[in-house]
């Protein structure tokens, strides 16, 4: 199946949107699915008996499931909690590791501030030892160069900067893990065009944010359940036990059914959940040719002129560059004028970008399945005539 533009129906001809590593549009079908929860079963989940509880019950179980099966992962092993997002899925479970376990927490040198800062956090908690590695280029992790024992690792699939990807994540991920180590992923570049990387993965935890995959704002973590043993319970609130007496609490986690509650205090985003699920079916039924032909067009474009400089090695839907003595924010405002909608900055990866690399800020052109050839040639009329 193609993509049907109508699903994106409610943009404009002039609007050209190139920001989707922050967030991605969202697909007709999705917002349908959101509106639908809001008019015909607005309810919580998980605590009410009347028949429109019963309606948001059995979507939601029925989206954690669309996750793991999205994945491809059992549900014997794994199981899926929602979240605020992917910077909050972190740093509940990096804040909650025991301490004792683990000797050193371990993160690369491309990563967004998400993981990056909150590893520093675990590190300063637990008293331990904090390594930054480096990506190969293509993004990959040289495994027998790193000793991974009883390390934290965690890492980015994919780069917000420039789409490279942990090409070897699984052979990473049983490194780790044979090492005594656990290994958490940030997935928020990655599950909406790059699950396969994931596909069986035997990652200790990943996280991730439903807005970069075409759903509504909501974070996702999908855990292996024998993590668990490895954390203590220092977050929480209703909607995570099972019963309260004065001093103490049974916690409803400890029922295998119930074991996403684990990550999930309070009232969740049950419509976001709800619309989740209708992403994923959606994200199922496309095709992925065009987004790829589009990046080419653009890197080769990029590339082949003499003021851009480019951060990509290769074409992705991620692609960053500068102009050398233009300001990116200015050059950034200059193609809002044009009505193109692009980032600028350092993306959220200050220490690579700036302090390592020792780049200036850039401008990012993040492509999603929204794009059509109209935007690419506006795309281009307008670099041409801002660089020019």
């Amino acid at each position: 199946m193609v993509i049907h533009m109508d699903d994106f129906g409610y943009l404009g001809e002039d609007d050209a949107y190139f920001d989707a590593a922050c967030q991605s549009l969202r697909p007709q079908p999705v917002i349908d699915a959101l509106n639908n929860y809001y008019q015909n079963f607005n309810s919580c989940g998980e605590r009410v008996k009347y028949s429109w509880g019963k309606q948001t019950d059995d979507h939601i179980i029925s989206t954690r499931a669309r996750v793991l099966k999205y994945l491809k992962l059992s549900s014997r092993h794994y199981f899926t909690s929602f979240t605020l997002n992917t910077t909050y899925g972190l740093n509940i479970i990096l804040s909650q590791i025991k301490p004792g376990i683990f000797s050193k927490v371990i993160t690369s040198d491309i990563e967004h501030n998400s993981p990056f800062l909150a590893s520093i956090a675990c590190a300063e908690r637990l008293g331990i030892p904090r390594e930054i590695i480096q990506r190969e280029s293509d993004g990959s992790i040289d495994v027998k160069a790193q000793d991974f024992t009883r390390a934290i690792v965690v890492l980015g699939v994919v780069s917000n900067i420039d789409g490279r990807k942990l090409e070897n994540v699984k052979e990473v991920i049983k490194a780790v893990r044979r090492a005594g180590g656990i290994i958490i992923l940030d997935a928020a570049q990655a599950l909406a065009h790059n699950a396969e990387l994931l596909h069986k993965t035997e990652a200790d935890a990943l996280c991730s944010s439903a807005h970069k995959m075409y759903a509504p704002s909501l974070g996702i973590i999908v855990a292996r359940k024998d993590l668990l043993k490895k954390l203590d319970t220092t977050f929480i609130g209703g909607g995570m036990v099972d019963d309260v007496e004065a001093d103490t609490y049974k916690l409803s986690y400890e029922n295998d059914y119930h074991i996403h509650t684990r990550f999930e205090s309070g009232l969740q985003a049950f419509g976001e959940i709800v619309a989740l699920g209708a992403a994923i079916d959606w994200l199922g039924k496309q095709k992925t040719k065009t987004l790829q032909q589009y990046s080419e067009r653009i890197f080769n474009y990029l590339k082949d002129h003499p003021k851009a400089k480019l951060v990509n090695d290769k074409a992705t839907p991620t692609i960053s560059f500068y102009v050398e003595g233009l300001d990116s924010h200015l050059l950034g405002k200059a193609l809002s004028y044009e009505g193109i909608m692009a980032r600028t900055g350092y993306f959220c990866a200050h220490y690579y970008l700036d302090h390592q690399q020792g780049l200036p800020p850039l401008v990012r052109l993040s492509l999603g399945l929204h794009n059509r050839d109209q935007d690419i040639d506006k795309l281009e009329a307008a670099l041409g005539k801002v660089l020019n």
